[in-house]
């Protein structure tokens, strides 16, 4: 299996012998990393290859476990000396194109996190999850901009813009960024900032995703928020088209402080579901105020005024348990995503949306939810020129989930996503979210989220800092050609 690699990474593979050239370029590699080194059949490769999304799986030749960014340089140059493309995966969240060759790198054991209360900003290792960064912040009354799940590694998501329950008071967490740590393709290391590497810089904040390099650390600005009022309401889902409809009549007189969403959600029959929700669906007002209680409230009472809810989980809450708002699944399971965004949500897009999800009398529901959320506010004023600006701008971002429940299921669900999406496309605006794609739809999906005239700039850095294409798993970003 090993005598014909050859992949559309750019540069070509060069032609390895099992015997004798792979097991000699290995043997070398293994002596000078500290992390593992790993081969189809080894102990602990196939845990290694899996991601958290059990849909998509990895099929490298060979997996570095990094123990350090020492590790992470001699794995790049080993793949460029040896023509091999190279995928990063820390939690396995946010996988694109699997790396069924080539070299995978798993940065899961870098986790240091530092905190500066002074600056306000905390520096991150590649491999930490938000749960890492948000205690020690919190500390200092200081927060990241997480999103809706501490158990999401920072680094990739904030590599791909980020919109988390802050979103509209500050912007998205790639906006955070005063600093990266980046190993490029030819295993230099360099500081990308304002004022080095500045158009590096500029790339990685909301198209960076393991394409221009590996980022190893980040430094990122930390914000002065503790307690919340945040949570959801819960109303039958037989009221989901009105109650859409008066969400998108509500939220464009609403203070930045209040990031918010409204979805449809099918809660599964299953034992770690609570009783009230087990089984059941909904549709959902959600969200996340962060400025003064009493106000906070104020503004949800609007809400309960207008409907009592059948179940209120809103109130004063700690940043700490933010992860209650979303309540995101933390074990693995096999889902299929996707995303659009609109400028305007009309009736027939609602009637699509609440269609598509709502249970109906032809069997259960083929999604877990659908969740539209509100954009505008510091996400839009931030845009400006950045990278990522196309998939910020519009009013509300569609995230649609749903779990292939069966060996046979991954077909049939990803046909009814895509069927959804092409009644939906008469009133979307065709940006696209990284952050809410996975799979091949994530790849080549990926020139949504930039701007017209920005895809060349974007070339053009890829052809200075990754020529050959190493890093081409996770996103459509071919290098220029040279004049």
């Amino acid at each position: 299996m090993w005598a014909s690699r050859t992949g559309p990474h750019g540069g070509g593979m060069s032609l390895i012998s099992p015997s004798t050239d792979l097991q000699e370029a290995v043997g070398a590699l293994r002596k000078r990393v500290s992390g593992d080194v790993l081969l189809p059949g080894h102990s602990g490769y196939a845990d290694a290859c899996a991601g958290w999304n059990l849909t998509y799986a990895h099929d490298p030749a060979i997996i570095v476990v990094a123990a350090d960014t020492a590790d992470i340089v001699l794995t790049v140059r080993f793949a460029h000396a040896n023509g091999w493309p190279v995928t990063v995966q820390a939690t396995g969240h946010g996988v694109s194109r699997p790396a069924d060759d080539g070299v995978l790198i798993i940065t899961s054991q870098l986790t240091d996190v530092s905190v500066d209360p002074v600056a306000q900003t905390a520096t991150v290792a590649c491999g930490a999850k938000w749960s890492a960064v948000l205690g020690p912040a919190q500390e200092h009354g200081l927060v990241p901009l997480l999103g809706s799940s501490t158990n999401i590694g920072a680094t990739g998501y904030t590599l791909g813009g980020g919109m988390g329950w802050l979103g509209r008071r500050y912007g998205l967490a790639s906006d955070s960024v005063v600093s990266f740590d980046v190993v490029l393709a030819d295993g230099r290391v360099v500081r990308a900032a304002a004022d080095e590497h500045a158009d590096l810089f500029w790339a990685l904040r909301g198209v960076g995703a393991a394409t221009f390099g590996v980022v190893v650390a980040m430094t990122i600005e930390l914000y002065p928020v503790t307690d919340v009022y945040a949570g959801n309401l819960f109303y039958p889902v037989s009221m989901a088209a009105e109650v859409i409809r008066r969400y998108r009549t509500w939220v464009p007189g609403i203070d930045n402080r209040f990031t918010s969403a409204v979805l449809v959600m099918n809660f599964p029959p299953f034992e770690f579901v609570p009783d009230p929700l087990r089984g059941q669906s909904f549709v959902i007002v959600r969200g996340c105020w962060s400025g003064d209680i009493a106000s906070g409230k104020n503004i949800v009472d609007e809400w309960r005024s207008w409907r009592t809810p059948a179940i209120d989980l809103f109130g004063p809450m700690s940043m700490l348990d933010v992860d209650l708002i979303s309540n995101d699944p933390v074990d693995p399971l096999p889902a299929m995503v996707t995303t659009e965004w609109f400028d305007e949500l009309p009736d027939p897009a609602i009637d699509v949306i609440v269609g598509a999800t709502a249970p109906c009398n032809v069997g259960p529901p083929m999604l877990l939810f659908s969740e539209l959320r509100h954009g505008g506010g510091a996400i839009r004023a931030k845009a400006g020129g950045a990278a990522n600006r196309r998939s910020r701008t519009g009013e509300f971002l569609l995230e649609m989930i749903g779990v292939v429940a069966g060996p046979d299921q991954g077909d049939v669900l990803r046909g009814f996503l895509d069927l959804t999406r092409s009644q939906l496309a008469p009133f979307t605006s065709g940006a696209a979210s990284l952050n809410f794609l996975e799979g091949e739809e994530k790849y080549s999906r990926s020139p949504q989220v930039v701007a017209a005239g920005d895809l060349d700039r974007l070339r053009a850095i890829k052809r200075n800092v990754d020529p050959d294409n190493r890093f081409c798993r996770t996103l459509r970003i071919d290098p220029a050609p040279t004049a």
